[in-house]
């Protein structure tokens, strides 16, 4: 795992926090890259190269694009994981909308979860529309998935998630991708992601600073060792 120092340098130096990360309809079209087949044999670190590797040097998955996690960060009880999508294929793939995002306990089930474009209940500073992008190969998308542990009933089971798989958006193929630590929900249910924004050419994605946290504080905050 990247030392903490490392990791959070490259939080706060992708996907710039001024405004908002977009928010609106998971609306994509996929310029013929061979299909979005089902992956096979794909769980973490399958999606979680290290950032800065070119992932056109690897073997790229049958739909032309590959999805992995840049690093997570913690702060007051908000998690923030950061996405990054890699066309690795020959053609151009267009993205407009948010990632789909599917949550699994630590014996492979999956975790019923509200997932919440924008993550306007969560925090702020994450709802801005997606915007119609069109990566060549090499280019790069990022987004970022964001969750409080926040108990907030002590007769209701928190969730916690320990896998988690990512499609570019709603009916494409997912991939298996590094959360970095638990996905610890509390029991909220709720989890929130950012539409993809186009990254800097040579600059890997990687999840902003948490902002300020809206609404509320949380009632009670299980403790994380990575804070």
């Amino acid at each position: 795992m990247t030392p903490r120092p490392a990791r959070r340098q490259l939080l706060l130096a992708g996907l710039p926090l001024a405004g908002a990360l977009l928010l609106g309809a998971c609306t994509a079209d996929h310029a013929g890259t061979g299909g979005d087949g089902p992956l096979t044999g794909e769980r973490p670190g399958a999606g979680s190269t290290a950032p800065g590797n070119d992932p056109t040097d690897a073997a790229c998955p049958a739909s032309g694009v590959l999805i992995r996690s840049t690093g997570s960060d913690a702060a007051m009880g908000l998690r923030a994981l950061g996405l990054e999508l890699i066309n690795c294929g020959a053609n151009p793939y267009r993205l407009n909308g948010y990632p789909a995002l599917t949550v699994q306990d630590d014996q492979h089930q999956q975790i019923r979860v509200t997932v919440i474009n924008g993550a306007k209940e969560i925090t702020s500073g994450f709802d801005a529309p997606p915007v119609p992008i069109t990566l060549r190969r090499g280019d790069r998308a990022t987004a970022a998935v964001l969750w409080r542990n926040t108990v907030t009933e002590a007769t209701v089971e928190a969730a916690t998630g320990a896998y988690l798989d990512v499609a570019p958006d709603a009916g494409r193929a997912a991939q298996a991708v590094d959360p970095d630590g638990p996905i610890d929900l509390g029991n909220t249910g709720r989890i929130g992601v950012s539409a993809w924004k186009a990254a800097e050419p040579t600059t890997p994605g990687a999840p902003p600073a948490p902002s300020q946290p809206s609404g509320a504080p949380s009632v009670a905050v299980t403790p994380d060792g990575r804070v």
